[in-house]
């Protein structure tokens, strides 16, 4: 494993290692750089060492240049396994090396063509290039659609009785209406009732503490053009 030494590296890699290890896996080398680094040899020599069935990478943009050390070093990126930071459909033909059959996974579950072609219409239509990489996406269009129901439910736009809110609309008061789009909870609500919002991130439900209780993640294989379709 090659990872990040910070709190988003050192948190998938005592995640990844634990599990990998739970289910009789082994970690023979581990190596990790500071952010601001942009020389990885040291990082790739200790894991070609030793070396590994498969490498997974914790990183995001320094990615660019891990990868294509690790591949001239004699480990092809079909033994790669990319994280959300650093899975990404704009290394293209232009990257130096293949990525032909690394892996990688990402938070979300299939998003809807509707949802993708919307947000790129809206996105483009402000002038801006077409929108690539789709990650969080559902996720973050979701929680402005539970904000506002929420404020809706309390009567207030106040912050701290939104908050008092949040884990009703999501279902996680467990007595809710389900339903998929801000019109049709918000006349659930208008209507007395109490709404359970799911979007296109999926089932949501937040717990007593205002945390998730489940995630769907996707996982993703790279093709010989370099850029990424989802496999499960």
């Amino acid at each position: 494993m090659i990872y990040q030494n910070d709190a988003y590296g050192t948190g998938l890699f005592d995640a990844i290692k634990t599990t990998f290890e739970g289910t009789g896996g082994e970690v023979v080398a581990d190596a990790s750089f500071n952010v601001g680094d942009a020389q990885f040899d040291a990082q790739v020599a200790t894991i070609k060492a030793q070396n590994p069935d498969a490498v997974a990478i914790v990183s995001f943009e320094q990615f660019k240049t891990i990868g294509p050390l690790l591949v001239n070093a004699g480990i092809s990126a079909d033994k790669f396994y990319l994280v959300d930071g650093n899975l990404s459909n704009t290394y293209g033909a232009d990257f130096p090396v293949s990525l032909e059959g690394a892996k990688g996974t990402k938070p979300g579950p299939a998003l809807e063509d509707d949802f993708v072609e919307r947000l790129n219409t809206l996105w483009t239509g402000l002038g801006n290039p077409e929108i690539a990489d789709q990650t969080y996406a559902a996720e973050a269009y979701d929680a402005v659609i539970l904000v506002a129901l929420a404020s809706l439910a309390a009567g207030s736009t106040e912050g701290a009785d939104i908050a008092t809110k949040m884990q009703e609309v999501s279902g996680g008061s467990g007595d809710g209406e389900k339903c998929t789009s801000f019109a049709d909870c918000a006349k659930i609500i208008n209507d007395g009732g109490t709404a359970d919002y799911d979007g296109y991130s999926g089932d949501i439900t937040f717990d007593e503490n205002g945390d998730p209780k489940g995630a769907a993640i996707g996982i993703f294989q790279y093709g010989a053009d370099n850029t990424y379709s989802r496999i499960n």
